[in-house]
């Protein structure tokens, strides 16, 4: 049965995880503090931290990258990239085991592209996807700035060469590597997650209308353990749940998240990842949306079939392969045009999630920024481009800035 299918194609990632979950979970029960990273442009943890939430088997295996479009990936209307996320913890005794969720539906991978062949000159070599990559500098000061994904494609990642070469100087030639969420906010983030999105009853179908409750009913029909998980949700985490069920049928991996692939790349040489703001500035970002705000949140996500949205994940995909940051952020402009339901409540929201935390994300690196000491900034992508980016705000602060 598909749902059958899909639901083991979701424990085995939650709960495994791969290479990097080996590694870091290795590294946890050492005591180290490492973590992960979730889509193009949003809060980077909390999806993260609801899978842990739901199937602790994924908090025993410590560590795995989620994606929400937005940031994985875009919050109902501007935010991609949900849950890059990482970290590890083992169960503490006698903790509460939380119902598992299954993907509803999820249809069969496409199958991956062939290999590169040769030509009359040789072996064709796989190249890395080009990614948005900036390069900001004032005088003796150096930012880098990498739009992330957090989720990919293998391919986007050669073995021999996960990134392109300017990306890996500019990882080589800095001190420290700036995520969204520092890895020790992520070790905390399951029971914020919990707290503050997950209800004792069945609590989602009062806090919604009737006729946008019977439509989500709808779309989870046929897997009633996600509907009997969901209903337990404040409408901005059921929000997250949805993007993020059809982000994985979109055929990306989590593991192959930009964060991920980042951190394999740096912890190799260098050690000081730090963040850009903190788990509770991320989180009251969605907690503190109104509840009118998540109700259109959550009316976008279902606007579209779960095909259209599994396009939309792939067509920003490939907008990110090609690395045009404006590109990406006109795509978006659009596409929460097209799901707006209240477009005064749709701008709030892009304001809260995707615009005050660019300024936020902005503010920090303006700190951590020093002379003769580059910087490497690595954020969803969907936070990059555009007149309320982060790459435009830098202009402001009197950076040039150029593509990598």
């Amino acid at each position: 049965m598909p749902d059958a299918v899909a639901a083991r194609r979701l424990a085995r990632r939650l709960c495994e995880g791969g290479a990097f979950t080996r590694r870091c979970r290795a590294r946890a029960l050492k005591g180290a503090a490492l973590c992960g990273a979730f889509a193009g442009s949003c809060a980077g943890a909390l999806v993260h931290a609801f899978a842990r939430a739901v199937c602790p088997a994924y908090v025993r295996a410590s560590f795995s990258i989620f994606f929400r479009l937005a940031c994985v990936v875009s919050a109902g209307a501007a935010v991609t990239g949900i849950a890059y996320a990482a970290g590890a913890a083992a169960n503490a005794p006698g903790q509460q085991v939380r119902p598992t969720v299954t993907v509803p539906g999820t249809p069969p991978r496409p199958a991956a592209p062939p290999v590169p062949g040769t030509t009359a000159s040789g072996p064709v070599r796989q190249q890395p996807a080009r990614m948005p990559f900036y390069v900001a500098t004032r005088g003796n000061i150096t930012i880098y700035v990498l739009g992330t994904l957090h989720v990919g494609d293998p391919a986007d990642y050669p073995a021999g060469q996960p990134f392109r070469a300017p990306i890996l100087a500019a990882l080589a030639a800095s001190p420290t590597l700036a995520l969204e969420l520092s890895p020790d906010e992520l070790l905390v983030s399951q029971d914020d997650v919990s707290k503050y999105g997950v209800c004792k009853n069945d609590c989602l179908p009062g806090l919604l209308p009737e006729p946008l409750w019977r439509k989500l009913a709808l779309r989870l029909r046929g897997n009633q353990a996600a509907l009997d998980a969901i209903k337990k949700m404040r409408p901005w985490l059921a929000s997250l749940v949805v993007e993020t069920y059809d982000s994985l049928s979109a055929g990306l991996q989590t593991e192959y998240g930009t964060e991920a692939q980042l951190q394999n790349v740096y912890l190799k040489t260098r050690g000081k990842i730090v963040g850009l703001e903190t788990l509770a500035q991320q989180m009251h970002a969605f907690t503190g949306l109104s509840a009118a705000q998540q109700r259109e949140m959550l009316a976008q996500d279902l606007v579209q079939t779960p095909a259209q949205n599994v396009e939309d994940v792939r067509a920003l995909h490939r907008l990110w392969q090609v690395g045009d940051a404006d590109a990406i952020a006109a795509w978006q402009a659009a596409k929460s045009e097209k799901l707006a339901r209240d477009r005064r409540v749709s701008d709030s929201i892009d304001n809260r999630i995707v615009y005050e935390r660019n300024r936020r994300f902005v503010a920090r690196i303006l700190q951590l920024a020093a002379p003769n000491r580059p910087l490497f900034v690595a954020i969803g992508a969907l936070h990059l481009g555009g007149p309320k980016g982060v790459l435009q705000l830098l202009r402001q602060h009197g950076f040039v800035v150029e593509a990598g």
